[in-house]
């Protein structure tokens, strides 16, 4: 009896872990080249107010992150904090290429 309740309660653990990690939300991504302090602060991981003012104000200075390593050149803000973040943090804008402009049908270009 003992050993059954024990099967038992390990099987209840084991899905109550398996539904949590189901359950949590997908990552927020903020793109620092573009968002204000506030978003950078709800967003990134041990990164508060002061931080992402100063993340902010690096970027009005320097101009845009190239890199997610260049973000490290901020003060207070380490390469750990970065890898903690790096799911999280967006440089571009992600816009693709202007496709090419094709020659109408028919026309042989020469």
């Amino acid at each position: 009896m003992k050993s059954f309740k024990t099967a038992l309660s390990a099987l209840l653990l084991s899905l109550l872990l398996v539904g949590s990690a189901l359950a949590a939300e997908p990552v927020t991504k903020v793109n620092i080249n573009t968002a204000d302090a506030a978003t950078i602060d709800r967003v990134l991981l041990n990164i508060g107010p002061s931080k992402a003012e100063a993340i902010v104000a690096y970027r009005k200075a320097n101009g845009p992150f190239k890199s997610l390593e260049q973000l490290a050149l901020v003060k207070g803000v380490g390469l750990k904090t970065v890898e903690k973040n790096r799911a999280r943090i967006q440089l571009g804008g992600g816009t693709a290429a202007p496709a090419r402009k094709q020659a109408a049908k028919g026309v042989v270009k020469r």
